[in-house]
């Protein structure tokens, strides 16, 4: 393949008529009224028309630049809490195409100034992250062409000269401020193994990475460098090659993301860095680098099995209560763990971080480590637990209200180590609780001691009984 500016995958013009530009502000603003997803279709509906409408480069701008107020509008209107709607993401497609077709008709135009073109292939380079972003929010894999449109764009800029112009986008999640450093960063989320990551964690790295973003270098890929850095090839349809993939491309196409000042400057200080960016930093960097996380040997499988979800669910089954179960395929298992296919519509159920025993035979407790959305259902990575968990009630005083938790016990060589499994934030570190075992009549008290393991639902806290 030979990289073209032509292949961005811009729509076509069709000639069809569009309603006056005059009027598209107006418009705009009366979307804004509706409800989320009407006013999300309507903007949508508008945006599509413009792409396929032959405009000139000023009247092109001025109406992306109203559109990506509606983009900045909706997307701070989005719930935490809500599925993301669909029709968010095809906003941000949709946004890149027509940032795209601008970007050619720059290109084609008369002796563009350097920040002009910056500033329209920064806004075509954050659309298209946001497609990236927003399927791996999602655990989805992105449509292969997002990364091909990336890389090219990437490309148009080394063309261009202009990767490292800065570029003030007042965007959320935060955006690094140069399109260089805009590529660089959705790069590093692809290699943070984000589908490892709990829900709220994707956005959270986004912008972690942002003022870090323009410390790796892209550098000339040479054929004696045995470095380990990551290679890019700019032609293929993946952020960049893993591990133990050849190179075959055309060399003038390979690029290697040099990490050296990246993995030096995440460990200095940085007071604006909050404490959940610099633990998520500190978890995802080893990745950067391509190193497997796999520790043990796996072996293929396919028998069906079945879940209980949540501690809840567990405490309830392990009482004999019958809670509802939710059948899965068991694809590959090793000592460390398993994975399953599951139905795609119970993504909600599995965040990752979620507890859930998994009945293949003997119970085991297991966490979700990572999960992945395809045409074939639901994947769900499953670390395991050591140890049988046992149902446990803790109260705060002695006739207290009950809390279910889990008691899992293992053997070891100085005797039986005990950790107890809580709902996440049920209780204070360091708070005096009564625990009482299935089937005891008598109440132990304990302190509760800071959790050694903890995930968006559920924490472990180790245990010590006389």
């Amino acid at each position: 393949m030979i990289l073209d500016a032509l292949h961005l995958g811009v729509a076509d013009i069709d000639g069809e008529p569009i309603a006056p530009l005059a009027e598209l502000n107006g418009r705009l603003l009366e979307a804004r009224q509706q409800a989320l997803e009407i006013g999300l279709q309507e903007t949508l509906r508008l945006l599509f028309r413009l792409n396929r409408s032959a405009l000139t480069l000023l009247e092109r701008q001025r109406a992306l630049q109203s559109f990506s107020d509606e983009f900045r509008h909706y997307a701070k209107a989005l719930s935490p809490q809500s599925p993301l709607p669909p029709l968010f993401l095809r906003l941000c497609a949709e946004l890149a195409v027509g940032f795209k077709r601008l970007l050619l008709q720059i290109i084609q135009g008369r002796s563009p100034s350097r920040p002009h073109l910056a500033w329209c292939l920064y806004m075509a380079l954050y659309f298209t992250a946001q497609c990236l972003l927003r399927h791996y929010q999602l655990y989805q894999e992105p449509a292969p062409e997002l990364w091909r449109y990336s890389h090219l764009l990437y490309w148009i800029g080394e063309q261009q000269a202009c990767l490292d112009e800065p570029v003030a986008a007042a965007f959320q999640p935060t955006p690094a401020s140069t399109p260089g450093g805009l590529y660089q960063q959705v790069l590093l989320l692809a290699l943070s193994n984000p589908f490892h990551l709990a829900e709220e964690e994707c956005l959270l790295l986004f912008s972690a990475l942002a003022p870090l973003a323009t410390l790796p270098q892209v550098m000339p890929w040479a054929v004696d460098d045995d470095s380990g850095a990551p290679v890019i090839d700019l032609t293929l349809a993946q952020p960049s090659l893993v591990p133990g993939q050849p190179g075959n491309g055309n060399p003038a196409y390979l690029r290697r993301l040099e990490l050296g000042a990246l993995l030096i400057a995440v460990n200095d200080p940085a007071p604006l860095r909050s404490g959940p960016e610099h633990h998520l930093l500190e978890r995802v960097k080893h990745h950067w680098l391509g190193r497997e996380q796999r520790r043990h040997p796996r072996s293929e499988r396919a028998a069906d099995c079945n879940l209980l979800i949540g501690l809840q669910a567990i405490h309830a089954h392990l009482l004999e209560q019958r809670p509802v179960q939710c059948a899965a395929r068991l694809v590959d298992s090793s000592a460390g763990g398993a994975r399953l296919l599951c139905p795609s519509g119970l993504g909600n159920q599995f965040p990752v971080g979620q507890l859930v025993l998994l009945l293949d035979g003997a119970p085991n407790l297991v966490m979700v480590r990572w999960r992945h959305l395809n045409a074939e259902g639901l994947h769900l990575g499953l670390h395991a637990m050591q140890g049988l968990p046992r149902p446990v009630w803790l109260r705060r005083t002695p006739s207290g209200q009950t809390h279910p938790g889990l008691l899992q016990s293992t053997a070891s060589e100085n005797g039986w180590e005990h950790g107890l499994w809580l709902a996440r934030d049920a209780f204070a570190e360091g708070e005096k609780l009564w625990l009482q075992l299935s089937g005891m009549n008598s109440q132990t008290e304990i302190q509760l001691s800071p959790a050694n393991l903890g995930s968006t639902t559920v924490s472990r806290h180790p245990l010590k009984l006389r």
